[in-house]
């Protein structure tokens, strides 16, 4: 049998005689003038000017309360007692009221949010356990070791759900109520189908029962540190959203990409009057369950009633985004002109 010949010596190191190695491939070369690059410069500052115009006309068109409670109305007593970590197990109510002087028209959407909470540290959010929270029986006494120190408790007994991400979940409550002309009435919310469907299906799940109940299926397990319930008594009114499932627990799960957000605490439900066509204007009340401490890391609490639009909540950053590109756009290319009016418009200064 022949053998094939190798090339040695620099023929070995030469590339292959294609158009693509060397280099011999179509090309379009365009020459650029004033005369294609000045309108093109004019057309994106018209196209980023209406743009810019149509987001922020959506924009304005949603309407907006946020209310800050960290130590408003009645709760500066509540936030008083949260500094005293032996008193961080007393429970501690408090009132605020406030009001809606334009109706929000459609589906309103109650909103918790904290300021200076960095849930993107990455120790932060990889403290968890993703096995321990599709179900795996398994996993609920042996958890990841990514969820120290909140693994086990003082005792030994494993916590379900470990990791930092779960011990700190927010777990201040609230009742919202309308003052209306009938007297006070609480206004209902939605407290389920807040989640993702992948989160909600795929991503957290409870263990296998077995003709159990989901309290025996967490016996041997202790709460996170900071949890007031057992994760099988998240939801006291709804027996099925408890244990993995819990919406306001995948919620919070959900890390934040910085350190002031909102998270989704209920929807307003328009079954009845006076919320049939959505929120109406007048006076208002929440009754808050404070237990979320936040002066250890500097930080405040608020609630946000928003309708929303396809574009989202009340954010102005990128319509105003688009109007500083117009604009910015718009004066490079006037600029521009005016220099080739002036040098360049015969083509003679341009030789010289």
């Amino acid at each position: 049998m022949a053998k094939a010949k190798v090339k040695t010596g620099p023929l070995a190191r030469r590339p292959d005689n294609s158009a693509f190695k060397q280099q011999r491939l179509p090309a379009w070369s365009p020459m650029l003038t004033a005369n294609t690059v000045l309108p093109f410069f004019f057309l994106l500052s018209a196209v980023c000017l209406l743009l810019g115009v149509w987001l922020l006309l959506t924009v304005q068109s949603t309407q907006e309360r946020k209310l800050d409670y960290t130590e408003a109305g009645t709760c500066d007593r509540c936030f008083e007692m949260r500094k005293n970590m032996s008193l961080a197990g007393e429970p501690c109510s408090c009132r605020l009221d406030f009001s809606i002087h334009k109706t929000f028209k459609g589906d309103v959407f109650f909103y918790y949010g904290l300021q200076n909470f960095h849930q993107n540290l990455r120790r932060y959010m990889n403290s968890r356990d993703d096995a321990q929270m599709v179900g795996r029986i398994s996993k609920l006494q042996s958890s990841d070791i990514y969820c120290a120190p909140f693994t086990r408790d003082p005792s030994g007994v494993a916590i379900a759900p470990c990791g930092a991400v779960a011990n700190s979940m927010f777990n201040d409550s609230f009742t919202l109520h309308y003052h209306g002309p009938g007297g006070r009435v609480p206004v209902p919310l939605l407290r389920r189908g807040l989640t993702w469907y992948t989160d909600k299906n795929i991503k957290y799940r409870n263990p296998s029962l077995e003709n159990q109940t989901l309290e025996q299926v967490f016996t041997g397990t202790s709460p996170p540190p900071f949890w007031r319930k057992p994760v099988y008594e998240l939801d006291s009114r709804d027996a099925t959203n408890n244990g993995f499932i819990n919406d306001d627990l995948i919620v919070w799960m959900r890390e934040a990409a910085f350190p002031n957000f909102k998270k989704l605490y209920g929807v307003l439900h328009r079954a009845s009057k006076p919320f049939s066509s959505g929120l109406p204007a007048g006076n208002y009340s929440v009754e808050i369950s404070y237990n979320f401490p936040v002066q250890y890391f500097r930080g405040r609490k608020h609630l946000v009633l928003t309708t929303l639009t396809w574009f989202g909540g009340q954010n102005h950053f990128l319509p105003v985004a688009y109007l500083v590109t117009s604009g910015l756009l718009m004066v490079t290319a006037a600029a521009l002109t005016a220099v080739w009016w002036r040098f360049g418009r015969d083509g003679k200064n341009m030789e010289e």
